[in-house]
């Protein structure tokens, strides 16, 4: 099965089911509040629905358009405009009936259950598949450092101690760390043994972003060939696991991070004269990368990688953390979205097939379903009318002025959101095309 094909499965799994889920969210305190519940959809159902049937009041179906899905809730102003029952008398069972404690909650359920899914399903991974972590101990070669981040006293071999006088529990988290949170001080071991806390700009989120330098630090491997791919330009060259790449092109090397940003340099495409060490001896060998670039070399690992497993107990509380900070850091990253080079970084459906594995990887799957999740309530919070945030921040207008926002306002602004949606929907499918296109 082609990658394309395995993402693309992954994506309308893990869409379909957060999609039913959050709309259950909606759906179930309805039926508790008595609220009629005309339909219930998975993806929309313009002209035609693939499938449907009624059962009780409400109608089951599957849509066409896989652009999200919906529940049609009886007397309120939603995405299917129904002006004809709106210009009715109200009825008991009704949305526009009920009280505005009771819509609130109606309305907060879809997002909710999303929060509630992600953290659930964080939970389960802990419990099932538990953590990756490396610490300080396990890089005894350090890190690897930007030559812009050298400014502020990092060095290369550094071992990453604190953050902000706390043990980092996975030390290759750091980038994370200082591009989202509130980082004020780094305590590093340099390579000559001695220990030095960094003070790190309030900034340094933004300094990151504009740079384009979100990776500063990498974990040091060293030159080392430890596989060669068959019948790619390193094996035609006659490279063989062991060699030691000591220059690239005449410049020196120390670590397989500079021979990455060497070869990146030429964006020509040509030659690579290797200066390689094998058995004690120097030799060049001259290596002409395929069409992407790619040599075909792997180096060997100079960290060590644990796995820590965890109990049910345990596993709840890691879920639930590891929930929190990934919500914390999607917002934390959001505002970016509003700058020119945000804006241009913004992806559809495309962006977030990508995200999953070329191979079906169950971890990987439940991993990216979760960060999805929490994505979607966090999109749909906002408060823009035709979203759950929408409806939620006019219901708390009237929580607190005490009465209802005009209904003709209501139409009007929902029209007006379902108009921002559509051109945010072609714009973030926009950007994907565009960048398949040109291949930035």
């Amino acid at each position: 099965m082609s990658p394309f094909l395995v993402k693309a499965l992954q994506l309308l799994l893990s869409l379909s089911l957060l999609i039913v889920l959050h709309e259950l969210g909606h759906f179930i305190p309805a039926k508790l509040f008595k609220t009629r519940v005309e339909k219930f959809f998975l993806f929309f159902d313009v002209k035609f629905a693939l499938f449907k049937k009624k059962i009780g009041e409400t109608v089951y179906g599957i849509g066409w358009l896989p652009l999200g899905g919906y529940v049609k809730i009886s007397g309120m102003i939603d995405e299917s405009m129904d002006k004809e029952q709106m210009a009715a008398p109200p009825q008991p069972w009704e949305f526009r009936s009920k009280p505005a404690w009771q819509r609130l909650i109606i309305m907060l359920g879809g997002v909710t259950v999303n929060i509630i899914v992600g953290f659930v399903i964080y939970m389960a991974i802990v419990f099932t598949w538990g953590t990756v972590q490396i610490g300080a101990e396990d890089m005894p070669d350090g890190f690897y450092v930007d030559q812009s981040f050298k400014k502020y006293g990092f060095e290369n071999g550094d071992r990453i101690l604190k953050v902000n006088d706390k043990e980092l529990e996975n030390a290759t988290d750091i980038n994370k760390h200082l591009f989202l949170r509130d980082i004020n001080t780094v305590t590093v071991l340099h390579q000559n043994g001695n220990k030095e806390k960094l003070t790190i700009p309030e900034n340094i989120g933004t300094i990151m972003f504009e740079s384009g330098v979100l990776q500063p630090l990498y974990p040091i491997t060293q030159p080392v060939i430890d596989s060669v791919v068959a019948d790619t330009p390193a094996a035609q060259s006659g490279i063989t696991k062991g060699d030691k790449i000591l220059a690239v092109n005449g410049a020196s090397i120390s670590y397989w991070n500079e021979f990455q940003r060497l070869k990146a340099q030429d964006t020509t495409n040509a030659a690579l004269s290797l200066k390689i060490l094998r058995d004690g001896e120097e030799k060049l060998i001259n290596v002409q990368p395929d069409e992407e670039g790619i040599i075909g070399v792997y180096p060997i690992t100079s960290y060590t990688v644990q796995r820590i497993e965890y109990s049910l107990g345990e596993s709840i509380s890691k879920g639930i953390d590891y929930g929190y900070w990934t919500l914390h850091d999607y917002v934390a990253q959001f505002k970016y979205v509003f700058t020119k080079k945000g804006a241009q970084q913004v992806g559809g459906f495309a962006a977030i097939g990508n995200l999953f594995p070329e191979t079906w990887n169950w971890a990987a799957f439940w991993g990216t379903t979760a960060f999805i999740s929490i994505i979607l309530a966090f999109m749909n919070i906002l408060p823009i009318p035709a979203l759950d945030g929408g409806h939620v921040m006019f219901l708390l207008y009237e929580i607190i002025a005490g009465r209802k926002p005009n209904d003709k306002f209501m139409e009007y602004a929902q029209l007006v959101g379902f108009v921002i949606l559509i051109a945010l929907l072609l714009f973030a499918n926009g950007n994907d095309i565009y960048r398949a296109i040109t291949g930035s």
